[in-house]
């Protein structure tokens, strides 16, 4: 097997697609897209979904295939919505960009080279309200001589008036069967040897996130060379093992506060992500009723799992799984506004408690 060459590209960026019918597993937007490229006349466009799906790969495989490597620069204004997402860059960077007027239809080393440019908003959903009001503006004034991809994770955080005015398409989340051909199409081109238990966690931890996947697994494999396993991954990845979520969750069985607010004071001094115990939380939390269903003590914690669980009827009500769900949404918003970890994971813990209470008394 060859070793595994060190490279300072980004497999992400080395790996992505160059045409948008490469694009994995979206099947009917390449459809769509390609019949569109035929014709070299693309509307505005919106593309939405979960992250790692190949939104941005689209998007940039279409201005690609469009201008080719030598208009490329002087057609195509990439922003990332997240950094450039105030009014004054809609009012001068991309509105500047928007305002200049291109030549006709001129093909140049076989590439159409349409008579517009392309502005690519990537995470437009992190736009303030007012940058999107102006920015509907821009789009009705150079519409001839300037195309929006606007790129997001939540539709619903687009206003209407811009929303209206594009073809929207949505990608999919990816299967695991679509990650693990991809992961190993990379592994055999870098020499890496993946084992089946290393894919499927590999695949758990990126949760249907290619990107993330692939960043993972190039990461691993600086760390710890050509032979990756799922230990490996789980180091790198920063999710917190398996067994402190174990351990806190247990606490919570116990019914105990104060053991539960021990575990608490253990998880933080260890440095440990609370948003992260929070997230796996909400899927360990009802694995614990799919353990006790399947009676094994084989803990992993999975969407198959996860799936259990909704099927399992009686084993757990809706009322039960609305408070958890509940407790760990309000605690991830607080979070995410920058409270305290302690109080929160704690809040969590006595929260999970009373619902686990409530579940035992049931069985």
């Amino acid at each position: 097997m060859a070793p595994v060459v060190e490279s300072t590209q980004p497999w992400v960026e080395k790996y992505r697609p160059k045409q948008v019918k490469d694009v994995a597993h979206q099947e009917e937007v390449v459809r769509v897209l390609t019949n569109t490229l035929q014709t070299s006349n693309c509307p505005h466009m919106l593309f939405y979904g979960p992250p790692g799906t190949g939104k941005t790969t689209t998007a940039l495989a279409i201005a690609h295939q469009l201008f080719g490597p030598e208009l490329y620069k002087s057609r195509v204004l990439e922003l990332n919505a997240s950094d450039d997402r105030g009014i004054n860059v809609v009012r001068t960077k991309i509105k500047d960009f928007a305002a200049v007027a291109v030549g006709s239809n001129n093909r140049q080393g076989g590439y159409p080279c349409p008579s517009f440019k392309i502005i690519i908003l990537d995470e437009a959903d992190s736009m303030t309200e007012d940058a999107q009001n102006a920015l509907r503006r821009t789009m009705e004034t150079y519409s001839k001589v300037t195309r929006f991809f606007f790129i997001c994770n939540y539709i619903s955080r687009i206003i209407e008036p811009l929303a209206s005015r594009c073809a929207k398409f949505r990608f999919k989340p990816l299967s695991e069967e679509v990650m693990s051909n991809r992961v190993m199409l990379i592994c055999n081109e870098e020499g890496l040897n993946l084992g089946g238990e290393a894919l499927s966690t590999l695949s758990s931890i990126s949760q249907g996130d290619l990107r993330r996947a692939i960043t993972y697994l190039q990461s691993a494999a600086r760390l710890f060379g050509s032979t990756i396993n799922s230990t490996d991954l789980v180091n790198v990845s920063g999710v917190v093992p398996l067994e402190v979520v174990q351990s806190f969750f247990t606490s919570c069985k116990s019914g105990d506060f104060d053991i539960a607010n021990k575990e608490v004071d253990n998880i933080v001094a260890e440095g440990y992500p609370a948003s992260q115990i929070i997230n796996q939380v909400f899927y360990f939390s009802f694995i614990f009723v799919a353990i006790m269903v399947i009676n094994t003590s084989n803990t992993k914690v999975s969407f198959q799992l996860f799936g259990i669980v909704v099927e399992a009827g009686d084993d757990i009500t809706d009322n039960q799984k609305a408070k958890i769900c509940k407790c760990l949404a309000e605690t991830d918003k607080r979070l995410v506004d920058g409270a305290d970890e302690y109080l929160q994971l704690l809040d969590v813990a006595s929260n999970t408690i009373r619902a686990l209470s409530e579940m035992a008394q049931d069985f």
